[in-house]
C-alpha cells in the first residue's frame, strides 16, 4: 500500500532520521551540493548510534528477478531510504523516484529530504506484501 501515513512502519526510526535532519539543515543551511548534506547526515546517525551506510547498493527486481541495483544515498538500518535533494523545493519526479526504490525493493519505508531554500520532507511507504 502506498501511504503518507502518520504512523506507518518504523515511525520511531524516521523520527530520529527526520531531527537529524533539521538539525543539519539548520546548522548547514541551503546551497551545497546533495554529497554535503549526506556526509554532514552520515556524522550525526554515527554519533547517535543509528546504523546508516552511505551509497549502498539495493538490489532491483522485476516479477522476481534481479534487473539492476541503484545506490541509495544512505541506507538506514536496512530498513528506511533516504534520498537527498538540494533543490529550490520537491517536484512530482522526486516523489515518483522514491516510490520506485520502495516498489522494486524489499525495503518498505523511504524519506524524501531537500535541503533547499525552505527544508521539505515527505515519507513513503510501500508495503512488500503490495509489491
Amino acid at each position: 500500500m502506498n501511504a503518507d501515513c502518520q504512523d506507518f512502519q518504523y515511525k520511531e526510526l524516521t523520527e530520529k532520521i527526520i531531527k537529524i535532519f533539521y538539525s543539519v539543515y539548520n546548522k548547514l543551511g541551503y546551497g551545497f551540493l546533495e554529497k554535503v548534506y549526506e556526509n554532514a547526515m552520515m556524522i550525526e546517525f554515527r554519533r547517535d548510534g543509528i546504523p546508516a551506510v552511505s551509497q549502498s547498493p539495493i538490489k532491483v527486481f522485476y516479477e522476481g528477478e534481479i534487473i539492476g541495483e541503484y545506490y541509495a544515498d544512505i541506507l538506514i538500518d536496512n530498513k528506511v531510504i533516504v534520498e537527498i535533494k538540494a533543490a529550490k523545493r520537491l517536484v512530482e519526479e522526486n516523489e515518483a523516484q522514491l516510490l520506485n526504490y520502495l516498489k522494486a525493493t524489499d525495503i518498505e519505508v523511504g524519506l524524501l529530504l531537500n535541503f533547499g531554500a525552505k527544508p521539505e520532507l515527505e515519507r513513503k511507504a510501500f508495503d512488500n506484501l503490495r509489491k
